[in-house]
């Protein structure tokens, strides 16, 4: 038992490191006048928007330019895991 406690403790200890690392991560994307900048915790720490769009050119631009900027950070991220060991077998 004290040893299944120990396991979730290390768990605790190596998600908080990883949140920590992760944060200090980022990506920016720009497209079609967008550019959005986002963190290994999957926050948006930075966004401009060209005022000259159109309501439907920047609902389509925020849409490309987010999910881009998403599947970058993913990678990155999942670089970054298996540089620290990944994650834990138990």
């Amino acid at each position: 038992m004290f040893n299944k406690l120990k396991q979730y403790q290390d768990l605790k200890n190596q998600a908080k490191m990883l949140q920590s690392v992760m944060s200090q991560q980022s990506i920016t994307v720009e497209k079609n006048g967008i550019t959005i900048t986002i963190n290994g915790n999957f926050e948006i720490t930075n966004l401009t928007i060209n005022s000259e769009l159109t309501k439907d050119k920047l609902e389509q631009s925020l849409k490309e330019c987010f999910n881009d900027a998403t599947k970058k950070i993913q990678r990155v991220v999942a670089e970054k895991m298996q540089g620290m060991g990944g994650l834990p077998q138990f």
